[in-house]
């Protein structure tokens, strides 16, 4: 062991209680750290994971028409140009948007607002006419089911999937019937299965039916309302949106963009968790600080000596630094063990949450992110703790220290 880490053991063991209290500051500061940002960057995750599976990474929707005016900027995304609203060659449209190297997968949907009638209650719902096969490779749906069969509603012509939400507003389940009013004609279909996507919003609303079907129930032969696109590298979607949209003509929305304000608040309660537990590092840190100042008073005697025997000013200043090391190491090693443990914890808590995303327990993200960013923030709360006393050690004289003048 070296003379100076030899020498910091002894000075840090001269104030055991002071110290114990700073490494205690430092273990709970950086294991609060880790927590809460396991924490937020779990739900952040879950509701993106919930956002892919059901909307897609991006949205083809409006055909961008040309201007007589060459220097007209672009249409922005989501801004209908054309007199119907419906893609432009709904099918050759989606073969292009296969080409694409990170496209995993395409699904034809048409939509519309519909007035749906069970046995004892009416309500306002939006039909989604989709090929199951492609639309299973853009969503969840699968995984979504709740009751039922997807099976049986690809066997069923005149099937229908239903929300969760919606389906217990109507109270019906799965094989009871329901009618379905929009322009002018109703027809009767029944409930194959009933999937939970976690959206409330969509829960309340959606009604899946086989495209052909919902293409003749709302008399649009041929028509798609937009391209649900899915793709292997989700980060990707807004470079790939770009690239789209200058080849089909289409306006194309990735999923940042679509859901930017969900994206901003988890951003936003994810620095604001960072700053707040980072005050406990800080206030373990002043502590620290304290301490260190107080043993270098107490100690200006043994400083005398060990500069009277050679020691430089530069082995006193290493004699402190490595005190705060020594504080720093143990109180990371532990507050990363505590911080892994409480996450472990937090995770089996049980909640119920149905809104933005459908969970029933805490959701959180092991990250190595998380305990790089909490080591580093108490490494730098420790080593300005430990600088200025260290500096000021360094600078004592030992003939100012024999005479009392040394300050």
């Amino acid at each position: 062991m070296p003379p100076n880490l030899r020498i910091a053991l002894r000075f840090l063991t001269a104030r055991k209680r002071s110290m114990l209290m700073s490494l205690a500051g430092i273990v709970f500061g950086v294991g609060f750290f880790i927590v809460t940002q396991a924490q937020t960057s779990g739900f952040e995750d879950f509701f993106i994971r919930t956002i892919l599976g059901t909307n897609g990474a991006l949205r083809v929707e409006y055909h961008i028409q040309a201007t007589a005016d060459p220097d007209a900027p672009a249409a922005a995304p989501g801004t209908k140009e054309s007199s119907d609203g419906d893609i432009e060659n709904p099918e050759l449209v989606a073969a292009a948007v296969r080409q694409f190297r990170n496209v995993s997968g395409v699904s034809l949907i048409l939509q519309a607002g519909v007035n749906l009638v069970g046995s004892a209650y009416a309500s306002p719902a939006r039909v989604y006419g989709v090929n199951l096969d492609d639309h299973l490779a853009v969503t969840d749906l699968a995984r979504q089911i709740l009751r039922g069969d997807l099976e049986e509603y690809r066997r069923t012509p005149n099937g229908a999937l239903l929300g969760s939400a919606l389906a217990t507003w109507l109270h019906l389940g799965t094989g009871d019937t329901f009618t379905i009013e929009t322009r002018g004609q109703t027809r009767r279909y029944r409930v194959c299965a009933i999937y939970e996507t976690g959206i409330h919003d969509i829960d309340k609303e959606r009604v899946y039916l086989h495209l052909a079907e919902a293409r003749s129930l709302l008399q649009q032969p041929g028509a798609a309302s937009y391209i649900q696109v899915a793709l292997f590298d989700p980060a990707r979607a807004p470079e790939d949106a770009r690239q789209l949209q200058a080849v089909i003509s289409h306006t194309v929305t990735s999923w940042q963009q679509r859901e930017k304000s969900w994206l901003e608040v988890f951003r936003v309660l994810r620095l604001s968790s960072a700053i707040t537990v980072s005050t406990i590092i800080l206030v373990a840190g002043l502590g620290m600080f304290n301490t260190l100042a107080l043993l270098v008073m107490e100690k200006t005697k043994e400083i005398a000596i060990l500069r009277s025997m050679g020691y430089t000013r530069n082995d006193i200043a290493q004699i402190f630094l490595w005190q705060g090391a020594l504080v720093f190491a143990a109180g990371a090693t532990f507050g990363a063990l505590f911080g892994a443990g409480a996450t472990w914890a937090v995770s089996r808590l049980p909640i119920h949450i149905r809104g933005i995303f459908s969970t029933d327990s805490f959701v959180v993200t092991w990250s190595p992110w998380h305990y790089g960013a909490a080591v580093t923030v108490a490494a730098v709360v420790v080593l300005f703790a430990s600088y200025l006393p260290a500096r000021r050690a360094a600078r004592l004289e030992p003939g100012d220290i024999v005479r009392g003048t040394a300050q």
